[in-house]
């Protein structure tokens, strides 16, 4: 049998265990990276396993490789909207505040380690970064919900603050070992990284978007792939340049992510699977390069470290930037606690290993200490901490299950399949009920084995499928409608026009979309506005009810065709 062999099989075993494991963090509330973690060290030459394995050279190599993938994919799923709206405060947590940690923690690892202050402040910058995916990870598991703003902020701080880290961990290490001046020599590099990277990340993902979109392949399947290749292009240009890879993958990944690109949902659900694969590769490696033991001889430092780190550092550095921007205290109190240390200092702690530290090993171990313990800690106690706070929602409305069976790309349309949960909006009512988008067209509906040709009359139930052909603009709104949404429990309305019939009715709106007025419910649009506005009708007039706009946009004769509704806040 060649080695080869024995590799493959050792891989499937570890990665089958990595993924089954993920069901039981769930049940745990224990963050799936402590899963992992646990085991590459039962796997381990101290383990079970007895696999040896030191070669910090190969695991950076790893390490890297699968955060780049991690943070492409981080981007693909990150809302321009969301940036837009929380951009200032993320991006000074992000930057400012990940500084103001790394000093704080590393003036304590300083004195608690006896390292020398530049050590110690090495091991603040590698522990500096927080990790998003096992705070929401946590969050949707425990079925805890927080409010927009708050969500978005700790999403957009959590994937945007690695870059920072590493910009201080290659910093001081630059300062360390090839005597780089430590004033107007970490201002270039912090210049030259963030810049370089932002320019590059921005620049490829235009690019791809105009690539993805023009050139027809042979194979579906390509398209994911060469999605991938466009993230890692980014990646390489920028580092080759002296710009930071990790930011400039992230913001290429943001820019393809928030176009219209051909097969947009199975090159995301390519890429969310790839993100796993990595985490658990990842993780399992850096496992196998701790030895457990070791952690035993630095455990109560690791402790006092990793409670500076939670309970002094975190808080100190958020405080003033969120009072800075109107965070309450209860909202302030929950971004200091979601400080959920994970992948990035771990595969930063093996830096100073790579440039023959003599304190390398003491700072590896002491940095996997603490994140296992922020990790288990916090990660256990995040949806508590949440609802002894109040910051805990209602659900937001539930979307039907989907699947986008192509993108059409010759058209600017989709064809996606909807299936209806058991108690759904929907349920009980006829087509001609829903107040679809205008453009929307129900092409064909099953009920378990039998075809049902869709008409008005056709009433829908629990477990129907439909297969929808519909504009990406409108999907949020058809999501809205085929969701399953308990009373006071709806999602925020989509902030842009829905463009409706004329007779569609006040009622129809809202079973569909909760959309309320003081106006007659059995009313059409059309009836309401030749009622309520001086006639002749012409496109262009509008009716202001409260918070909702309707405006004229079609007219056939003195017949309203199209009605295009807006509204300036939730009504729900």
């Amino acid at each position: 049998m060649f080695l080869i062999d024995k590799l493959i099989l050792l891989a499937a075993v570890l990665i089958l265990v990595g993924i089954l494991s993920s069901k039981l963090s769930a049940r745990l509330g224990l963050p799936v990276l402590v899963l992992f973690l646990a085991i590459g060290m039962l796997t381990g030459e101290s383990g079970i396993g007895g696999i040896a394995f030191d070669n910090p050279i190969w695991a950076h190599a790893l390490g890297t490789m699968a955060l780049a993938v991690i943070l492409f994919d981080g981007g693909l799923q990150t809302p321009a909207a969301s940036i837009k709206a929380v951009w200032k405060p993320a991006s000074l947590l992000a930057t400012l505040g990940v500084l103001v940690t790394a000093v704080i923690t590393g003036v304590a690892a300083t004195y608690i380690l006896g390292l020398s202050l530049l050590e110690g402040l090495l091991l603040g910058a590698i522990v500096g970064s927080t990790d998003a995916a096992a705070v929401f990870s946590l969050l949707r598991n425990a079925n805890i919900h927080i409010n927009k703003r708050l969500k978005s902020t700790l999403e957009i701080e959590s994937a945007s603050n690695d870059p920072m880290a590493i910009f201080l961990t290659v910093g001081l290490l630059e300062v360390m070992v090839n005597d780089m001046p430590p004033g107007l020599g970490l201002l270039q590099l912090f210049v030259t990284q963030m810049g370089v990277g932002a320019l590059v990340g921005l620049g490829i993902g235009w690019a791809s978007v105009k690539l993805i979109n023009r050139i027809h392949l042979v194979a579906s399947g390509l398209y994911p792939v060469m999605v991938a290749a466009c993230g890692f292009l980014s990646f390489g240009i920028a580092a080759n340049l002296g710009g930071s890879g990790f930011l400039a993958i992230f913001l290429t990944g943001v820019v393809i992510g928030n176009r219209r690109i051909a097969f947009q949902r199975s090159i995301f659900l390519f890429h969310d699977g790839l993100a796993w694969l990595s985490q658990i590769a990842m993780f399992v490696v850096l496992g196998l390069l701790i030895n457990p033991p070791s952690l035993l001889e630095v455990w109560w430092q690791g402790l006092l470290i990793a409670a500076v780190l939670i309970l002094v550092a975190r808080p100190l550095a958020v405080i003033p930037i969120s009072k800075l921007f109107g965070f309450n205290a209860r909202e302030t109190s929950l971004v200091s606690w979601v400080g959920l240390r994970g992948s990035v200092p771990i595969i930063l702690a093996i830096f100073p290993l790579i440039f023959g530290l003599e304190s390398a090993p003491l700072i590896f171990n002491v940095v996997f200490f603490v994140v296992l313990i922020s990790a288990s800690i916090q990660g256990t106690t995040l949806p508590m901490v949440a609802r002894k706070l109040k910051l805990t929602e209602p659900p937001p409305a539930q979307p039907a299950a989907s699947l986008e069976i192509t993108a059409l790309e010759e058209v600017d349309a989709d064809i996606v399949e909807y299936r209806l949960s058991e108690q759904p909006r929907a349920e009980g009512r006829r087509l001609s009920q829903l107040a679809l988008p205008e453009t929307t067209v129900v092409a064909m509906i099953t009920r378990g084995p039998t075809v049902i040709p869709p008409r008005g009359s056709t009433e829908l139930k629990a477990g129907d499928h439909l297969f929808v052909v519909l504009r990406p603009e409108t999907r949020p709104f058809i999501d809205r409608v085929f969701s399953d949404a308990p009373e006071g429990s709806d999602t925020e309305f989509p902030d842009k026009p829905l463009r409706l019939k004329g007779s569609t009715r006040l009622v129809d709106l809202r079973d569909s979309y909760g959309i309320r007025t003081s106006e007659s419910e059995e009313i059409t649009l059309d009836r309401l506005l030749h009622e309520r506005l001086s006639t002749p009708l012409k496109a262009g007039d509008t009716l202001s009810l409260g918070n909702i706009t309707l405006s004229v946009e079609g007219l056939l004769g003195d017949r309203v065709t199209t009605v295009a509704l807006t509204i300036t806040e939730s009504s729900t």
